[in-house]
Formats: structure tokens, sequence, C-alpha cells
């Protein structure tokens, strides 16, 4: 059913669903749709069924129609749309996603699979949003959406900027990037939360990397500090502060 297979995926896309969020309206394991999508595997008949009733089709509609000629190819009128308004499309790596992006960020079709969302403020440019997770970056929240802009050349990126950092051993990180000196092979990586020490990683590790724009977070989510935060900090500046006094005498 190789028509079947491809008017799935089609409608998947139509819909902006990724495979995990179609698999479970369709009550199916999200490796099985893969199986489908991929044809490696032809799709049951109650599984259709379903996706009738979703898009309110027939199965000689999915069965024997290919709806992406007969309705017109929704990804590449998405992708023209992009370029008539000048307002692009941010796709949007959750947390739950940040492990296939790793492996998809290359993948056009894996990239078309993520969900997307528009900013007025943003024109032009290729932008794109990460989910954080953690304290690294306070005040900056734990479950903040960061859009960067993509860092084509490290040269042209200033110390000190903000970054969501795509690289093959440390995965997806926020941090400020410094570029060390005149060595080119190095970079580290400074969070915002003095608890948290600097590292470096090698450059040629690094796949991404996005400027940070802005940030987007739930005003529930605002972090304050607590004195007992504030305590562990200067405790842990102090003993850094001894550490150098001793390197130096």
């Amino acid at each position: 059913m190789p028509i079947a297979n491809q008017n799935l995926k089609y409608l998947r896309k139509l819909r902006g669903w990724t495979q995990e969020e179609f698999s479970v309206k369709l009550g199916i394991k999200r490796s099985l749709l893969g199986a489908y999508e991929e044809e490696r595997a032809d799709p049951r008949i109650d599984v259709l069924e379903i996706v009738c009733d979703i898009f309110k089709l027939t199965l000689d509609d999915i069965l024997r129609k290919d709806l992406s000629e007969t309705k017109g190819n929704y990804i590449a009128k998405r992708r023209n749309l992009k370029l008539a308004t000048g307002r692009p499309d941010i796709p949007f790596v959750p947390v739950k996603a940040a492990a296939g992006y790793l492996a998809g960020y290359a993948d056009p079709e894996f990239v078309d699979e993520l969900n997307t969302f528009t900013l007025p403020m943003l024109a032009g440019g290729n932008y794109r949003a990460f989910e954080i997770i953690g304290d690294s970056m306070l005040p900056t929240p734990s479950g903040s959406v960061i859009v960067g802009e993509k860092v084509e050349s490290i040269d042209l990126l200033k110390n000190d900027s903000p970054c969501i950092v795509v690289s093959r051993n440390e995965g997806i990180v926020y941090k400020r990037v410094q570029k060390a000196g005149r060595s080119k092979s190095k970079l580290t990586l400074v969070s915002d939360n003095p608890v948290y020490h600097p590292y470096t990683v090698n450059a040629e590790d690094v796949l991404e990397m996005w400027q940070a724009q802005m940030v987007i977070s739930k005003a529930s989510q605002q972090q304050r500090w607590d004195m007992g935060q504030i305590a562990n900090i200067v405790t842990d500046l102090q003993e850094q502060v001894v550490t150098l006094r001793k390197r130096i005498n």
C-alpha cells in the first residue's frame, strides 16, 4: 500500500504533527507509525479508518489517491510562504526532542516535522527555538524557550554572547561563549549562575550555534534567589579566590 503509506506521512505534516503526536491520536506506537511512513509495513485497516475520521476522508481516498497531488504539496507551500512574507517560521525543539535533534538537525525532513511559530519582531534571518532545563543560566528560569539566530561564522560572534550550542559531546546547552584568544580550536562555555564552573569544548565538536535573540518564559516561572543559594554562591567564589591566590603565590 505505498500510496496509503505516503498519504499518512503527508496528512501528518499537513497538520504539523510529530510522529509521536500522530501515533498517540492513532493509538499505535511511534515506531509502528515510522514503519508505515517508511513503507516497511502496510498500515492496518483499523488505523486507516481512524485517519479517515480525523481528516474526513474515505478509505478509497487514502488507498487509491495521492493526496499530496490532489491538494497541493503543503510543505512546498509553507516554504514558499516563508519567502513571500519575510517572516520566518521558527522550528521549536522541546527538551523531549533534543536527542532526536542531534541526529536530525541537518535533515530538512526532520526539521519540517518540528512544530513552528512566528514572532512579529523577527523578520528575515535563520532562527530556531530551544527549550532549556536547569538553573545554570539563572536568572533565566528553567523551562524557558531561547530563540536563537544561526551563527554562520564563529569569527563574527562577540565574546560572552549567549548561545545555544549544539555539540557531539555536550548535546544542546545554553551558555555564554568565549573564544580562546588566538586559538580557534577551543571554546569556553560560561554559565550565568556562578555555581557552575566554566568548561571548554573543541570547536570541531560543535555542530551548530544559535545566538540568543529572545527569551520566552511564563510569568509564573520568574526565578528568585533565596538566601541559601546566595550563601552557597559566595562560599564557592571565596574558595575560587583562595585557590587562585595559592597559584599566584
